[in-house]
C-alpha cells in the first residue's frame, strides 16, 4: 500500500518550554491553545465533536457535504488542496471527492495525529499524492516538497480554528494564507457565527465535562513533557461568552493560593487567578468578510447552513 511523504518542520523542543515560561510569566498568564493537542488532548478532541452540545462539527459536515459540489465548481479541478490544522482530516475526504486535486497536503503540530490521519487518506484516496506536513501553521510555512506541484493552491482551514485567534492575528495569519496561496489561489476557511450566548455557554460547558477534562489536560502535558508539578486537581475548568468581546474564553482556575515550579522556575497563583488557554471568536458573515478584505483577499462566495450557525468562506488571491 501507498505511503504518504512525511514532513517535519517542528520547532525545537525548547520552545515549547519557552512559550510556557513566557506565558505563566505574563500577566495575566496564558498559554497558546496549539499545546493543547499532544495525543491525549486530540484523543479528547474527536470526543468533544461527538457531544449533543458542540454542534460546530456536525453543523461544519453537514454544510461542506451540501456544498462541495458547488465549492468544486468555484476553485475548479486539479487544485493543490493544502490544510492548516488538519487533525483528523474528518472533513477533507468531501472536498477530496469533489475536487479531484493533483495531491493533498495536511499540516498539523501533532505528529501522531497527522500520520494516522494521512495513512488512512492514502488508504483511502491509492493514487492520491499525500505530503503530511508536521509543523506550526501559525508561522510561515516553506515546504520544498511543494514547489514541484505546478498547481493553484488552495488553502483549507476549517473547524472554526481561525476563532481561536484574536481579530489582529487573524488579520496576520489571513496575510500570511495569501502568501501561501500564491497568486491565483484561493483559501476555503470555516467560521462559526454569532448566535444565542445560551446555545454557545453549552458548546464548551458539556455535561460529561470532556471539555474540562480536555482543558485540564494542557497541565498534564506541562508535567509530563516538561517535569512541571501541577496538580489538576487544584484547578477548574472555566468558559464563558464575552458578548463585547464576541468570543468564548477559555480558562484554568486556581482552586486555592499555590506555587508551581516548570523549568527551574516557581510560579504563584492566587486563589481564584485565571491562566487563559483559549478563546474562540464568533464572526457574522459581514465582519469575517471585512477582515479577509482588511488582509488582501477578495471574498468571493459564503454558504450558511438554513439554522446560521455556521459558514464557510471562499476568499479569492
Amino acid at each position: 500500500m501507498p505511503a504518504p511523504s512525511f514532513v517535519d518542520l517542528q520547532s525545537p523542543a525548547g520552545s515549547f518550554l519557552d512559550d510556557v515560561l513566557r506565558g505563566l510569566g505574563s500577566s495575566p498568564k496564558a498559554i497558546s491553545p496549539k499545546y493543547f493537542y499532544d495525543a491525549r488532548g486530540s484523543e479528547l478532541f474527536e470526543a468533544i465533536c461527538e457531544l449533543p452540545e458542540y454542534y460546530p462539527t456536525r453543523t461544519e459536515l453537514a454544510l461542506t457535504r451540501d456544498c462541495a459540489a458547488d465549492i468544486a465548481a468555484a476553485v475548479g479541478a486539479g487544485c493543490l488542496l493544502i490544510e492548516l490544522g488538519s487533525g483528523a482530516s474528518l472533513k477533507t475526504g468531501l472536498l477530496l471527492q469533489a475536487l479531484r486535486p493533483a495531491a493533498y497536503v495536511p499540516v498539523d503540530i501533532a505528529a501522531d495525529a497527522l500520520k494516522t490521519a494521512a495513512t488512512r487518506i492514502v488508504a483511502d484516496y491509492p493514487a492520491l499524492p499525500v505530503i503530511a506536513v508536521c509543523g506550526d501553521y501559525m508561522r510561515p510555512l516553506m515546504v520544498p516538497a511543494l514547489d514541484g506541484i505546478a498547481a493553484r493552491r488552495l488553502i483549507y482551514f476549517p473547524g472554526s480554528t481561525i476563532g481561536n485567534l484574536t481579530p489582529a492575528e487573524a488579520l496576520e495569519f489571513l496575510r500570511r494564507a495569501r502568501d501561501l496561496a500564491g497568486s491565483g489561489g484561493a483559501m476555503l476557511v470555516g467560521v462559526d457565527l454569532k448566535k444565542d450566548p445560551r446555545q454557545l455557554h453549552d458548546a464548551y460547558n458539556d455535561a460529561q465535562g470532556i471539555t474540562a477534562e480536555f482543558n485540564l489536560n494542557l497541565l498534564r502535558r506541562i508535567n509530563r513533557e516538561l517535569g512541571a508539578d501541577f496538580d489538576p486537581g487544584r484547578f477548574r475548568h472555566v468558559a464563558f461568552y464575552d458578548a463585547d468581546a464576541g468570543r468564548i474564553e477559555m480558562h484554568l482556575e486556581s482552586l486555592v493560593a499555590q506555587t508551581v515550579s516548570v523549568g527551574g522556575r516557581r510560579f504563584g497563583f492566587a486563589a481564584g487567578e485565571r491562566l487563559h488557554t483559549e478563546n474562540s471568536c464568533k464572526y457574522s458573515v459581514a465582519e469575517f468578510q471585512q477582515l479577509a478584505q482588511s488582509a488582501g483577499f477578495a471574498a468571493e462566495k459564503v454558504w450558511v447552513d438554513a439554522e446560521a450557525l455556521f459558514s464557510l468562506h471562499l476568499l479569492r488571491n
